[in-house]
């Protein structure tokens, strides 16, 4: 089938401190601002244009993101120009698109999906929202995924792949294993060394699936019996992963975890961030997924939001 939608309008982050979040995105990482005012409240709504995508900013308790009292990633909306044949592609698809346009950002009407059908990951349809272009050639090119915490990414891929008819980037899985070494210490025969077989320590499944010009980063815990163990503040690892993943699903449900920003020069970026004083994890990149280096942000840098910066071929 054909993909529902072909790219994102935008998505929304909701933040503990809007103007900070903002002066990173403006200031540090150059995307062009814009200001587009919100349906439901009147007020002004930043929104910074990445790629062919956006990144609009809510104040924790805005009316446009439920009145999510917590911040992080909310919701992606997705370009529809003709919102009747959506809904019509959404229909034959099982998927029942809310009959009635409520106001969104910039004069545009959003539609919405039931947040169960779509695996915890909120999901609305608008108009591609008036704004200005992100030029080439910045330090940040576009969005490199946004993480999703599932508690199953093969439903989720059901979801995005088989029903909106997006395409399935790449799977991994994500091992931390821990290995014991015995030796034998002979006054006549030398030392032998005997390697155990490894045994898992943490673990993540992973599909990345294709969404406008980057990808959804369903992250699934694949052994129940991991503790869901979360270490603020401090490089992470895969252990470190499948805590912070399994403790979202388990406090908030599934959905939005986190946001990846791709550049082509990661240690400048950071070292750019940490410079102005934005509060930071990683000052260097280290290894990621799809052969990616990576550097987190710390999350009181940006309000309360999970971004990392994304090195990749």
């Amino acid at each position: 089938m054909n993909m529902i939608a072909k790219d994102i309008a935008y998505v929304a982050l909701v933040s503990n401190d809007v103007a900070a979040t903002s002066a990173v995105f403006e200031h540090q990482l150059g995307l062009p601002r814009n200001e587009l005012v919100s349906g439901l409240t009147g007020e002004i709504v930043p929104v910074f244009t990445i790629g062919r995508a956006a990144l609009a900013v809510f104040p924790v308790g805005d009316p446009m993101v439920g009145g999510q009292d917590k911040p992080g990633v909310h919701h992606i909306a997705l370009v529809s120009d003709d919102i009747e044949a959506t809904r019509a592609q959404l229909a034959a698809q099982g998927l029942e698109l809310s009959a009635k346009g409520e106001p969104g950002l910039g004069g545009q009407a959003v539609y919405k999906l039931p947040r169960a059908t779509t695996d915890g990951v909120i999901t609305w349809f608008t108009g591609k929202p008036d704004l200005k272009l992100h030029a080439p050639g910045g330090p940040i090119e576009r969005i490199d995924h946004l993480g999703v915490a599932v508690e199953d990414v093969y439903r989720s891929e059901k979801i995005f792949a088989g029903k909106l008819g997006f395409e399935v980037e790449s799977r991994q899985t994500d091992m931390e294993v821990t290995m014991a070494i015995e030796s034998f210490t002979s006054d006549k025969y030398g030392v032998v060394y005997h390697n155990r077989k490894p045994v898992p320590a943490g673990g993540l499944r992973v599909s990345f699936i294709t969404v406008g010009d980057c990808e959804l980063e369903f992250l699934a815990n694949f052994d129940p019996n991991q503790d869901a163990e979360v270490v603020h503040g401090q490089p992470g690892n895969t252990k470190g992963d499948q805590g912070a993943i399994t403790r979202f699903v388990q406090t908030r449900g599934a959905g939005l975890h986190h946001i990846a920003l791709k550049s082509t020069d990661i240690n400048a970026v950071l070292t750019k961030l940490h410079a102005a004083g934005v509060p930071m994890i990683d000052l260097k990149g280290r290894p990621g997924s799809r052969r990616a280096l990576i550097g987190f942000t710390h999350p009181k840098g940006l309000g309360g939001i999970l971004m990392h910066i994304c090195d990749r071929p």
